[in-house]
């Protein structure tokens, strides 16, 4: 049976607004998930919606107001310096010494987490995350890429067993971008626990095994991203056919046809409403030549306007 990565039960913070407590903010309310040991688990959600609330308690930067939180098995409440020690945590800023080598910078955050130096596996994690070759170097000569990179390497020197992603590929290029999931993919082949929060939803859509989507502090959404997608009831389809009459008339019940020019037409209906070799069909009896299909499934950001729209 898979190990559970990650526990969280009834978890609530309530913020006060002022000292006179008679107005407070409920940043969470009641969030119940669990993350389980290998898998790429992503937390989205809008601005505002709770997710920095919620990796700050599990960082230790927050208390928590109230609920139950166990990482690795252990309680945050009974056990918190092992809660630390078990989880790794990528910041969005990225915060180096410019004047410190990767190396140096790994020693030192390994010394920081009690990491005797028989024990720090510094060169290892070094090549783990492309930067063996840069080791030496001063981290301000390194690129974006390479700086997000070394905080991936400086999150994991205490070698923990879940590692948390905080909008990683902010501000990076597509390629560097492309680099970084692929350091973050053989993380995850080698057992890392990956949990990501992303504004790229198309991020989250290739790379995370189950999704939790929270609006203004509340769980709105927890299943496989497949599951999620499967929630997306419409269909588009924009055909390219061979030219024809202006005063084409086309109708089927609960399809909507749009005529986009006198050789493109958009179709949209419910999924369960229709079969696709009927809609073939209906355009070949209407003697419209079809010259390309173009397919539109719908996509998490679908999903994830229409949960937290509200």
């Amino acid at each position: 049976m898979m190990k559970t990565a990650l526990s969280v039960e009834n978890l609530s913070k309530v913020y006060l607004r002022d000292k006179k407590k008679t107005s407070n903010v409920n940043a969470l309310n009641n969030i119940t998930l669990d993350v389980k040991q290998g898998e790429i688990f992503g937390l989205l959600g809008p601005n505002g919606a709770g997710k920095t609330t919620f990796l700050s308690i599990l960082a230790g930067t927050v208390i928590k107001t109230d609920g139950k939180v166990k990482v690795w098995g252990f309680d945050l409440d009974k056990n918190p310096r092992q809660v630390r020690a078990s989880i790794g945590i990528v910041p969005q800023e990225v915060n180096l010494d410019a004047f410190f080598s990767p190396k140096k910078l790994l020693d030192l955050q390994a010394g920081l987490y009690g990491v005797k130096n028989s024990q720090k596996i510094t060169e290892t994690i070094l090549s783990l995350v492309s930067l063996d070759k840069q080791a030496e170097s001063y981290s301000r000569n390194l690129s974006g890429g390479m700086k997000r990179r070394l905080l991936i390497a400086k999150a994991m020197v205490h070698q923990p067993p879940i590692l948390v992603l905080d909008e990683p590929t902010a501000g990076v290029d597509v390629e560097l971008r492309k680099n970084l999931w692929d350091n973050v993919k053989q993380l995850n082949k080698i057992g890392v626990t990956i949990i990501l929060t992303t504004h790229y939803l198309f991020e989250a859509q290739e790379m995370c095994d189950r999704i939790a989507i929270i609006n203004k502090g509340n769980l709105v959404a927890l299943d496989t991203t497949k599951k999620l997608l499967d929630r997306i009831k419409s269909k588009k389809i924009i055909f390219k056919l061979k030219k024809f009459e202006s005063n084409l008339s086309l109708n089927l019940p609960n399809v909507k046809f749009f005529i986009n020019s006198n050789d493109t037409i958009t179709v949209n209906y419910e999924k369960e409403s229709l079969n696709f070799d009927q809609l073939i069909n209906y355009l070949k009896e209407k003697n419209l030549k079809i010259l390309d299909i173009s397919i539109d499934e719908g996509n998490l950001e679908d999903v994830f306007l229409q949960l937290t729209k509200n």
